[in-house]
């Protein structure tokens, strides 16, 4: 019997992150100062995030180091196994090979704390004990409320209203590590009563929490910001799953096809598919698939310009696709997935060609995942099931063709907080919903008009 699961020894960890930006056929286009339009400096940055990071951000090296701190905390789950989900083949009846990286077992369940822990690191070091930040589903506000934990931290979560109701453990979660977690949008920030008199039943979104944790840091002089997806440092923090998937891949004498990641903000894909994206640019034939709910198709039916991260327009104008920063999505169960913007790397990547773009609906994910979980054992998150049914796809599109293609997607993370999504699917009350063209285009309209 080959291995089911292929390990790493920690001394196996990845010593130094991988910057894409360095081999990328063409720059990142840079973020401009929401008031001027211009290009922001380092300067412009430095209010809201740690001085390294900006760094980091800007950065053009293809590597960068992991400082020791970092690692030592990461070694508490990583490396993390490669896993051949040879169940969900037999299921299948393919011959193709499925693999999944499986990030679900930080100790948060997903692979969010790749980049909350280096955050925490770099703010802590240069003296600051505060952060404030935004969550949807939650697990980037358990990530930062662990990380919090770890470097001794204050941690100031807006969560998305309806996600705040829907996930309570999530907040558990983030109550155990220390975090103070308000649903958004709130009557603390100015941004959130705005929105409140706006629509006071609104389900609230990424935008707006987005608006609230930054307003909070901009406020306070021991405050920085975080952000759990969309920027170049965070996609760089999770290449970690990449890089090690790249080692065990060497290990068994495999290398993928077809590599697949679930998208919001853009940080799960990256992680997994940026080193291979390098292979890719050196002539590999390999194929990326970009995954997210038809009810918020940022890549898919948005277009790539420049936009605000946030709803209150606070955040500098990153080039990316996205779907306008007035965009409210329907209160799925992904909640990880409804954000408005998408990775301005990841866009680029997908702009070019490199990463293509695929839709998928609500139920038919939640029935993957319960395949999943019938062959393979774990109970994915809703945000991870999208990834599982691509390969689902993938691999029965293999069973058609007669190929035997190697797929590997990332298990973003488990989804033991979401029991009561699967409940709600059970009892027949989730519903498929594909968001109306006439609302895209009237949030479309709101970008500003750059070139």
């Amino acid at each position: 019997m080959s291995s089911k699961r292929v390990f790493l020894s920690e001394s196996d960890m990845p010593r130094a992150w991988y910057n894409l930006q360095a081999d990328l056929p063409q720059p990142v286009p840079p973020p401009l100062h929401p008031a001027t339009n211009q290009p922001i400096g380092p300067a412009d940055l430095a209010p809201l995030f740690a001085k390294a990071l900006i760094e980091q951000e800007v950065s053009q090296e293809r590597w960068i180091e992991i400082p020791e701190p970092v690692r030592k905390v990461l070694s508490i789950w990583r490396p993390s196994p490669l896993v051949r989900a040879s169940g969900l083949e037999a299921a299948l009846k393919t011959p193709a090979r499925i693999y999944f990286k499986d990030e679900s077992h930080s100790p948060p369940g997903s692979h969010k704390p790749n980049t909350a822990v280096p955050q925490a690191y770099y703010n802590k070091i240069e003296g600051i004990n505060r952060l404030t930040t935004e969550t949807g589903a939650g697990q980037w506000g358990s990530a930062l409320s662990f990380a919090g934990s770890m470097f001794d931290m204050e941690i100031k979560v807006y969560m998305v209203r309806v996600s705040y109701d829907q996930k309570p453990y999530r907040r558990s979660m983030m109550h155990m590590w220390g975090g103070e977690v308000t649903p958004s949008p709130s009557e603390e920030t100015e941004a959130g009563r705005q929105m409140l008199a706006i629509d006071p039943d609104t389900p609230g979104s990424l935008g707006m929490a987005i608006s609230e944790a930054v307003e909070a840091a901009a406020k306070r002089d021991d405050t920085k910001y975080t952000l759990g997806s969309v920027l170049n440092h965070v996609m760089l923090h999770q290449t970690v799953i990449g890089l090690e998937a790249e080692k065990q891949f060497e290990l068994i004498g495999d290398s993928p096809d077809v590599v697949i990641g679930c998208v919001g903000g853009g940080s799960n894909f990256a992680g997994l598919a940026f080193p291979f994206i390098r292979r890719r640019i050196e002539g590999k034939d390999i194929r990326f698939v970009a995954v997210e709910p038809c009810s918020c198709p940022t890549m898919s039916r948005g277009q790539y310009r420049y936009d605000f991260g946030d709803t209150t327009k606070l955040t500098p104008l990153i080039k990316m696709f996205t779907l306008g920063h007035s965009f409210v999505p329907p209160g799925i169960h992904a909640g990880g997935l409804r954000y408005h913007g998408m990775a301005a790397m990841v866009s680029l990547c997908a702009e070019m060609g490199i990463i293509e773009a695929r839709g998928l609906h609500q139920i038919e994910c939640f029935e993957a995942a319960k395949l999943f979980a019938a062959t393979e054992g774990t109970i994915p998150a809703p945000e991870t099931s999208h990834a599982i049914r691509a390969a689902i796809i993938e691999a029965e599109r293999c069973r058609e063709t007669g190929e035997e293609k190697c797929i590997v997607f990332n298990f973003s993370g488990h989804g033991l907080c979401d029991l009561g999504a699967y409940d709600r699917y059970f009892a027949g009350e989730l519903h498929d919903y594909e968001y109306p063209q006439d609302k895209i285009k009237a949030a479309i309209a709101e970008l500003p008009d750059i070139k």
